[in-house]
């Protein structure tokens, strides 16, 4: 297999449940010749015991060893050439963990973060997902409005996927997406 030669970008598309992150990572990962998908709720999957849920206080290091693995996946994948897209929660609080562990030179981080009440009608009537538990939807969606994430990362994402993906491309052409 031959490899590429320069270093992919990487979109963290991030948000509380319900937020629509799922399905505008998905968007976004049909853009350009070579990019992957990251599902980083899919590392939760590895653990067999001892599994906290994710929004509990004491799940804070689970969360912490689960972020940098699917961060350390996301990067060796960009490291290959692809612009990947990793969708999962990560918080302005594990942002700069997630940065480390994928340690590329170009990421994006976009918090999508429609209003409460858009998230829990989302919650209570997507179908095909697992996720359902809306008192959990409502405490995460306010960790992200306390943790006050930097307003050139958010975008509101209730105008629907194919509006807010677009919404994404635009902040991330502008350069307002970038961390550095």
């Amino acid at each position: 297999m031959t490899r590429r030669s320069a270093e992919g970008a990487v979109y963290v598309v991030s948000g509380p449940p319900g937020s629509g992150k799922s399905t505008v990572a998905a968007l976004l990962a049909e853009d350009g010749d070579s990019s992957a998908l990251v599902d980083g709720d899919a590392f939760f999957g590895f653990l067999r015991r001892g599994f906290v849920e994710p929004w509990r206080p004491a799940a804070h290091e689970q969360n912490a060893a689960v972020l940098e693995a699917s961060a350390a996946a996301t990067g060796r994948l960009a490291r290959d050439g692809r612009t990947v897209v990793h969708d999962g929660v990560v918080g302005p609080w594990f942002l700069e963990r997630f940065a480390a562990a994928c340690a590329v030179a170009d990421l994006h981080y976009v918090v999508l973060l429609p209003p409460l009440a858009v998230l829990l009608d989302r919650v209570t009537t997507r179908r095909d997902h697992p996720f359902d538990d809306v008192e959990a939807a409502r405490h995460m969606h306010a960790a992200f409005v306390a943790a006050a994430p930097d307003p050139r990362h958010v975008i509101a994402g209730e105008d629907g996927p194919g509006a807010t993906a677009d919404a994404v491309r635009r902040a991330a052409a502008a350069g307002r997406l970038r961390v550095t």
